[in-house]
């Protein structure tokens, strides 16, 4: 790999997972008193406006990835919504998690409580208290609420992968696609890894090959599709419809995301934390997986502009020997890094329509679980136009806060009708609007419209239930 694209990785591994996103200056004190400290190994951030109108924000960061790590604590997804926040009076806080960096999702809702009990102990009790969290902190501000009724007022979850547990199957699935297709004679391991770097190297190579050609383009494009993961990337950039640009930032999504995210390199440090390899892809049928999937026709597109035979490729992967989890570690996602769809309190999410990191499938995979579990009256679905993962601008975070605080106080949901969202969200002015290129190296923002849309996604391509 050349140093440009080796920066170009570890940037979007970063980002993917809420590295990009940095703090917003430090105020003057006058205006709020900052606390920061440690409870049990993980420290923590609080923020606290002198005229505190009584409402607390806590806010659940996404993964970060060793050795990076924010100078400042985040408390938003964007620095100018932590601004606004604390200029409209709210106090806001933040843990940063023991062990800091990996999928640390079982230490941040023991820690996030913490550093609950202890501003209720320290600052006073909160007449509401909201959770917001993005990416692997949306899941983990939906399980605070669901794992400690009574204690939050309402929830925003961002961008979130509301499942982890099948977010790590469906990434099985895309490596295996991978390794079964492009090398299945290599010796790489999908799970369990003997030698993490060695495999990741290896996949990473194989993956750089198929770049090259048609047929090899074809198969990530399979892979791809197997996941749901979309053919827009670029948050920068309309969505694209060249076949060419579309599997070019589909294969973005899957050597960033997926063969970095959750690869072998990726696996020792999960499988430590539930104890064994969580993964299965025992009794799936690829052919019936793609069948459903929205990248369907991206696929066959491809495989004709390859040359390729897209059912004798599907017949290698139902011949190809399946990969079996270990009971207890997924016993141990499935309790952690799940959620149940209980709907304590209001529940408000939203997705950017192109993303491929935390699949929007995902959104409506949790939409499911509340209309079984939870009570669908207290929850909300918003989507935004637009690549990238959690690609948003201040202004429609800021929005979506107005919106579930305002539920929160009236106890009934203001519109969340796409049009409505939009002229808030302009009405903000143009300070807020900057919104953050993932794939570029060096952390390009550019200043983007809101644009709140009617969605409806693919369902989840492999739900844990």
């Amino acid at each position: 790999m050349t140093p440009s694209r080796r920066t170009l990785v570890t940037v979007l591994v970063a980002v993917l997972l809420g590295a990009l996103f940095t703090a917003a200056p430090a105020a003057a004190e006058e205006r709020w008193r900052t606390h920061e400290g440690t409870i049990d190994g993980a420290d923590y951030l609080v923020k606290v406006p002198k005229r505190w109108n009584g409402t607390l924000v806590l806010y659940s960061h996404g993964l970060y990835v060793d050795p990076w790590k924010p100078a400042q604590i985040m408390l938003a997804t964007r620095p100018e919504t932590e601004r606004w926040l604390l200029d409209q009076g709210y106090a806001l806080a933040a843990s940063n998690y023991k062990g800091v960096f990996g999928h640390v999702i079982e230490e941040a809702l023991t820690d996030q409580i913490a550093l609950l009990d202890w501003f209720e102990a320290n600052v006073g009790e909160p007449r509401r208290t909201i959770t917001s969290g993005m990416s692997m902190g949306a899941v983990i501000s939906l399980k605070l609420a669901e794992n400690n009724p009574g204690r939050f007022d309402g929830v925003l979850a961002q961008c979130g992968e509301y499942d982890a547990q099948g977010t790590w199957n469906s990434a099985l699935d895309i490596l295996f696609a991978l390794k079964t297709l492009l090398a299945p004679d290599a010796d790489i391991d999908l799970v369990r890894p003997r030698d993490p770097e060695a495999s990741k190297a290896a996949l990473e190579a194989v993956v750089a090959e198929a770049q090259k050609t048609d047929a090899g383009r074809a198969r990530i494009a399979l892979a791809g599709a197997l996941g749901t993961v979309p053919g827009w990337a670029l948050a920068h950039e309309p969505e694209p419809t060249a076949l060419a640009d579309r599997l070019a930032q589909q294969a973005m999504w899957v050597a960033g995301a997926y063969l970095y995210g959750y690869g072998p390199g990726a696996r020792p440090e999960i499988e430590r934390s539930a104890g064994g390899n969580p993964s299965s892809n025992t009794g799936i049928d690829y052919r019936r997986q793609l069948a459903r999937s929205t990248g369907l026709d991206l696929v066959r597109q491809a495989y004709r502009t390859g040359g390729v035979d897209l059912e004798a490729d599907l017949d290698r992967l139902a011949a190809a020997p399946r990969i079996s989890a270990d009971p207890t570690a997924q016993a141990y996602m499935e309790r952690h890094t799940v959620a149940r769809g209980t709907t304590p309190s209001p529940v408000l999410t939203t997705h950017t329509t192109g993303d491929g990191g935390a699949v929007a499938g995902q959104a409506r995979w949790y939409g499911d679980q509340v209309r079984r579990n939870g009570d669908p009256a207290l929850l909300r679905q918003t989507y935004v136009s637009r690549g990238g993962h959690c690609s948003f601008n201040a202004a429609e975070e800021i929005v979506l806060l107005r919106t579930l605080l305002s539920r929160a106080e009236t106890g009934r949901w203001p519109s969340t009708e796409p049009r409505r969202l939009t002229a808030a969200a302009n009405a903000l002015g143009d300070g807020y609007r900057l919104v953050p290129e993932l794939f570029d190296p060096n952390g390009k923002e550019k200043a983007m419209p809101p644009s709140f849309t009617r969605f409806t996604p693919a369902p989840h391509p492999r739900p844990s239930r």
